[in-house]
C-alpha cells in the first residue's frame, strides 16, 4: 500500500554528457521504479557536460537506493550525490528567537534592558496578572513531552522527539500566530513531569502535552488541570478527538444521520480512543463499542487501568463480548486508531449501509482506504495522500490563539466541542461529499474560526 511520499524526498545530482541521455531518459528511468518526479533542474552546463539534479518522491529509503541505482546504470550518467530533501529541512533545527523590539541606540537598550526593565520588574511584583501583559506570557505555550510516544515510533527519548516538538511550534506560528517552544524532558517519572511543569508555568499562557504515553498522560493532564492556572492541553488525546468528532459530523450530514443513533465501534483504547469516546458522548453518542487487543471491553473483561474502568463503566451499552471484527459487523461507524491492517474489505461489507469508516493508525491504516471505499460511504485516514485527512493542526492552533485572547486558565469538553463545530463549520454544506468532509489544513478560515469560537466559550 506504500506509496512516493514527501516524507522520503530525494534530490539526485546527474551528470550526463551532452546528447548521450536527455532529461526524458532520466524522468523514465526513475518513473520506472514507480518514484513521482516532481522537479528538473539544469545546475550546470559546459560544451560537453551537462549536471541536472533530480528531486523525486519515493516509497522509502530502500526505494531511493534503488532509484539512484537506475540512473546510475544509463549509459553515460553519473550520479555524484543523493539528498534527503526531509534531513536538509531538518539541518540546525526548525526555530530561531527572534525579538519583536528594535534595539538601535542606548536609548532603546536602556528601555528594553537595564535600568528600564526595572520599573517593568516591579510592577509585576506588585501584580503577578501583569505577566499576561507585560511579558511575552501573553502569546506562549509550552510544547511538553518526555519522548515516550513519539508518532508511530514509540519511547524514543527526548532528544529523538524533538524534530516533532519543533515541528509543532512551527505550526503554532504559522496558523495561528502563537509562538510556541519544545520543552523535552529526560525523566518519565510522572511526578517529576507534573513538578517540572509547575516550575516553568509562570512563563507561559498554556502547556501542549506532547507524545506522553498512556496510562501516565492522563494523569499528569488531570493533575495540571487542577493545579495551574493556565489551560493544559494534551493533542494527542484531544487534538484528535476534536477533529475526528467535526469529521463525522460532516460525515453523518452526507449520508443524513444522527450521531446518537449510530452503532460506533472505537479500534484502539490509549489516549486518543479514550479521548475520542468521551467527547463523542459528550457530543451526544450513545452506543459506542471499545475494542483493544483483546476485543470489546464489556462487562466481564479484565481491565487493568483506570481510564478503561471507566471505558467499562460507560460505554458497550448492549454488553456486546467479541472480537473487533465481530463489533463491526453490524455498526455505522468505525474509528480506527490503533494498529495497521487490523481489518479487510470484507469486514467493511459486514457494517450496515452508507458506514462511515475513519482508518487512522499511521502510517498504515488500519484498513486498506481502496478496500473500504468499495463498500464505505465515507472514509477518512490520517494520511495526506488520501481524501479527508484526519489532522490535529485543524485543532490545537486555534483552540490555543483562542484560550491565548480570551486569557483562559483552563479547558474544558464543551470548549473542545465547540472547536470541533467550528472546524465542521469550514465546508458550507451544499459543498459536502463523501471525499470533502475535514477541510484542508491549510484553510485560513480554520484557525480563525476555531479561535473565535473557543474564546467565546472560554469568556
Amino acid at each position: 500500500m506504500a506509496v512516493p511520499s514527501p516524507g522520503y524526498s530525494i534530490t539526485l545530482r546527474v551528470e550526463t554528457a551532452v546528447g548521450r541521455t536527455s532529461t526524458s531518459d532520466l524522468v523514465a528511468s526513475a518513473a520506472a521504479t514507480g518514484a513521482a518526479i516532481t522537479a528538473l533542474d539544469v545546475v550546470e552546463s559546459t560544451p560537453h557536460t551537462v549536471m541536472i539534479d533530480v528531486s523525486a518522491d519515493t516509497r522509502d529509503v530502500a526505494h531511493a537506493d534503488e532509484v539512484a541505482a537506475a540512473l546510475g546504470a544509463l549509459d553515460g550518467v553519473e550520479v555524484h550525490k543523493v539528498s534527503d530533501r526531509t534531513f536538509l529541512l531538518h539541518l540546525g533545527g526548525k526555530l530561531e528567537s527572534t525579538p519583536k523590539v528594535p534595539l538601535r541606540n542606548r536609548d532603546d537598550l536602556f528601555r528594553a534592558y537595564t535600568p528600564g526593565v526595572a520599573r517593568v520588574c516591579m510592577a509585576i511584583a506588585e501584580n503577578k496578572a501583569d505577566a499576561r501583559r507585560l511579558t511575552i506570557k501573553r502569546n506562549t505555550v509550552a510544547v511538553v513531552t518526555d519522548g515516550t510516544a513519539v508518532l508511530g515510533l514509540g519511547d524514543i527519548g527526548p532528544e529523538a522527539a524533538m524534530p516533532v516538538m519543533e515541528g509543532k511550534a512551527v505550526l503554532f506560528k504559522q496558523f495561528a500566530g502563537v509562538d510556541a517552544w519544545p520543552v523535552a524532558l529526560d525523566t518519565k517519572d510522572t511526578e517529576e513531569i507534573i513538578s517540572i511543569c509547575k516550575a516553568i508555568a509562570p512563563a507561559y499562557g498554556g502547556i501542549n502535552l506532547e507524545d506522553i504515553s498512556a496510562p501516565r498522560c492522563f494523569e499528569i493532564e488531570a493533575r495540571l488541570r487542577e493545579e495551574l492556572d493556565i489551560p493544559v492541553f494534551h493533542d494527542d488525546q484531544h487534538g484528535t478527538g476534536i477533529v475526528t468528532l467535526a469529521a463525522l459530523k460532516n460525515a453523518l450530514k452526507v449520508v443524513g444521520r444522527k450521531l446518537e443513533d449510530q452503532r460506533i465501534v472505537v479500534s484502539g483504547v490509549g489516549a486518543a480512543g479514550n479521548a475520542i469516546i468521551r467527547l463523542l458522548q459528550v457530543a451526544g453518542a450513545k452506543n459506542i463499542i471499545a475494542c483493544g487487543r483483546n476485543g470489546a471491553i464489556g462487562p466481564n473483561s479484565t481491565v487493568d487501568t483506570e481510564h478503561k474502568v471507566w471505558l467499562q463503566a460507560n460505554t458497550n451499552p448492549e454488553g456486546f463480548e467479541g472480537t473487533l471484527k465481530e463489533a463491526v459487523a453490524g455498526s455505522d461507524v468505525f474509528i480506527g486508531v490503533s494498529a495497521p491492517n487490523v481489518l479487510d474489505g470484507a469486514d467493511i461489507q459486514a457494517m450496515n449501509k452508507d458506514a462511515l469508516v475513519f482508518a487512522m493508525a499511521n502510517p498504515d491504516p488500519e484498513v486498506d482506504p481502496a478496500e473500504a471505499l468499495k463498500y464505505a460511504a465515507v472514509v477518512a485516514t490520517g494520511r495526506s495522500d488520501y481524501p479527508n485527512q484526519i489532522n490535529n493542526v485543524l485543532a490545537f492552533p486555534g483552540i490555543f490563539r483562542g484560550l491565548l485572547d480570551a486569557e483562559a486558565t483552563d479547558i474544558d469538553e464543551n470548549i473542545m466541542v465547540a472547536a470541533a463545530d467550528a472546524i465542521a463549520s469550514c465546508i458550507p454544506e451544499e459543498e459536502l461529499h463523501p471525499g470533502y468532509v475535514v477541510p484542508s489544513v491549510f484553510d485560513p478560515e480554520v484557525a480563525t474560526k476555531v479561535a473565535a469560537a473557543v474564546a467565546a466559550v472560554s469568556s
